[in-house]
């Protein structure tokens, strides 16, 4: 678990590998029975630069073995119980970027591989989110 400052609140996240419990976390996402805090993110879609756009776009469907766990203002343990509820194994958050479907987020943003020939990905996903927050 890692925990970042962000303006005056806390984002933690998690990251998990061979998940087998995504269904039943789904199922308590639809059942409500889940803090609204938390959220469940198909890690392999997460562009390892923008956490906050994936939040909005990247969620679990029942087949997602690669899941990032995010909370806002959470407490270490409120963290450990978001954890518990995970089947999978917690890997070091540095694996996110290396492990990160880049084919998949460069479809996503429709990035060209000419613009990634004078850019990076990471640099072309900040100006789309820029460009768009500013329209």
């Amino acid at each position: 678990m890692k925990t970042y400052d962000v303006d005056e609140s806390t984002l933690s996240l998690s990251l998990f590998s061979d998940v087998t419990s995504c269904k039943e976390l789904l199922d308590s996402m639809q059942a409500g029975t889940l803090e609204p805090e938390v959220a469940f993110l198909n890690a392999s879609l997460v562009s390892f630069f923008f956490i906050t756009e994936s939040l909005k776009r990247c969620g679990i469907s029942e087949s997602t073995t690669y899941v990032l766990a995010a909370r806002f203002n959470a407490s270490i343990d409120e963290m450990r119980a978001v954890e518990k509820l995970i089947n999978g194994k917690e890997i070091d958050l540095k694996e996110l970027e290396e492990r990160a479907n880049k084919a998949q987020i460069q479809k996503h943003y429709k990035i060209s591989s000419v613009e990634l020939g004078i850019s990076s990905l990471a640099d072309a996903i900040t100006c789309r989110i820029a460009a768009r927050d500013a329209l």
